[in-house]
């Protein structure tokens, strides 16, 4: 999937139109494949800020808000593994080029939807071509950065923007909402995609297309339906309870379709997903691990951002801008520490981080309509950005040592895929036990008006479940650190 074998160094040399100097055009790519994984990563933290608007503006419910973000994120994950094979397969270039255009298209729809089931529709095409374009960074970088040196650079570039995308989109998406309207947060994709579009076809050389005679496009559609069949039904729980014929109906036809998958990986002659990368006793646990990560983190955003404007009274752009000691966090922590740190155990570093993760999430746990932003918000955020980076700027290392090298790109693909799934399902799970924990709240004797203190309840109840998350994350580290030292001690 990277596009690191043979035919891509026969095409890692960029031809020099009008006697233009490779370095010349080298920066230039590098600064529209960054732009590209930029806008990506961004798409999916523009829209929290968001979400209080778009939820009042279409009357999307409780339960269902968490769409706007799930629709996105479980498309994307679902295929990205498909996306890879389809870069290979059709040309670097090609692919990369339309699938800009269509996120485009795509962006552009959902920036003009009129109801809810238009925006979440727009917004899954959206996550779909982004597992195209995600790929193609990837391998694009592969193929034109060949030298030591400037790989190593590229693919620092890559890791910042991947790193800082998030923290770009929650300020950009209150800035948009507040000066503008939610739908710019959407619609400001339009002419960013083509343009990244246009000056990749002036710019990127032209690949060889491998003609592939096999995909497994029902690998594809049965992870994705099965993973959007979950989510569907975490969600029917929040507003029709977990016995409702609609939910446990859901949830079962839902762990059917990943039985299938699971079923299709095993006999497929070109699996998405060989099944030998994810059941290897280390690795699997380290899948499970970034799942639980991510939903921890992810749905962290959504109630902030809520707490922040329902609570706290915050406008878009304050709200964004909340989020700013979460994010220099991250990004300081990643770059400045990462020289010296590269020197210890990276399981350590990541048990040190989910710790911090856990303690950030209580404290957090703890937050009312009275919190102080400095010491209540503003503290744990900083402590849980310096967790995010130590216990999954690591995880990619860790989860190829040892690897076949010809599993290296399918592997790490699988690691996009889970954090993505793990967005998606613990934005629909922990959203549907925030509305159960405030129905139950209203529900006691004297409650019944008490709808900010409900909402404050909900609040915290997501937050310690969140930090039960990250402790199962710091327990599975923890096994996999066990593992690697019997085997150092065996050999």
């Amino acid at each position: 999937m990277s596009g690191t074998d043979e035919r891509g160094a026969e095409s890692a040399t960029i031809p020099a139109p009008g006697g233009a100097p490779r370095g010349s055009l080298a920066a230039w790519a590098l600064v529209i494949v960054a732009a590209a994984q930029l806008m990506t990563v961004l798409d999916l933290a523009i829209v929290y800020v968001a979400l209080p608007s778009i939820q009042a503006d279409l009357g999307i419910s409780t339960p269902n808000r968490q769409w706007v973000v799930s629709a996105y994120a479980i498309a994307f994950g679902g295929l990205l593994l498909l996306g890879g094979r389809l870069v290979d397969y059709f040309g670097r270039r090609r692919m990369f080029v339309a699938a800009l255009v269509g996120f485009a298209v795509a962006a552009g729809v959902g920036g003009i939807a009129p109801t809810q089931e238009v925006l979440f529709g727009a917004r899954a095409v959206q996550g779909a071509f982004g597992a195209v374009i995600t790929p193609a960074v990837l391998s694009l970088v592969s193929v034109t950065f060949t030298e030591k040196a400037e790989r190593t650079r590229a693919f620092a570039v890559y890791g910042m923007v991947s790193g800082s995308g998030a923290a770009i989109g929650l300020i950009l998406g209150g800035v948009l909402t507040q000066y503008g309207s939610w739908r710019w947060c959407l619609l400001v994709n339009v002419p960013f995609a083509l343009l990244i579009a246009l000056a990749a076809v002036l710019v990127l050389p032209k690949d060889e297309p491998i003609v592939a005679t096999r995909y497994d496009i029902p690998g594809a559609i049965a992870a994705t339906i099965g993973i959007a069949g979950l989510a569907e039904g975490f969600t029917l729980a929040g507003s029709h309870g977990w016995g409702s014929p609609y939910t446990v109906g859901t949830l079962v036809g839902a762990v059917l379709f990943v039985a299938a998958f699971l079923a299709i990986e095993a006999r497929s002659a070109a699996p998405l997903l060989p099944l030998r990368i994810v059941t290897e006793y280390h690795r699997a646990l380290l899948y499970a691990a970034a799942f639980l990560a991510n939903a921890a983190q992810l749905s962290m955003f959504l109630f902030l951002t809520y707490y922040f404007q329902t609570t706290l009274d915050y406008s878009a752009v304050r709200t964004g801008f909340a989020f700013l000691p979460f994010a220099l966090a991250v990004v300081l922590t990643g770059n400045l520490l990462g020289a010296p740190l590269a020197r210890v155990n990276p399981l350590n570093l990541m048990m040190v981080g989910a710790a911090a993760c856990v303690l950030a999430l209580l404290a957090l746990s703890r937050l009312n309509a009275t919190t102080s932003y400095p010491i209540g918000v503003m503290l744990p955020e900083i402590l849980m950005g310096f967790g995010v980076a130590l216990s999954l700027f690591p995880l990619n290392n860790v989860v190829l040592a040892g690897i076949d090298p010809a599993d290296a790109g399918v592997a790490s693909a699988a690691v996009s895929t889970t954090q993505q799934m793990g967005a998606a399902l613990g934005n629909a799970s922990l959203n549907t036990v925030f509305a159960l924990g405030v129905a139950h709240f209203l529900a006691r004797p004297g409650n019944a008006d008490r709808v900010d203190d409900a909402a404050v309840h909900g609040y915290s109840l997501v937050f310690r479940w969140e930090s039960g998350l990250y402790l199962a994350f710091l327990l599975l580290v923890l096994l996999v650190w066990r593992d690697s030292r019997r085997r150092i001690q065996a050999a």
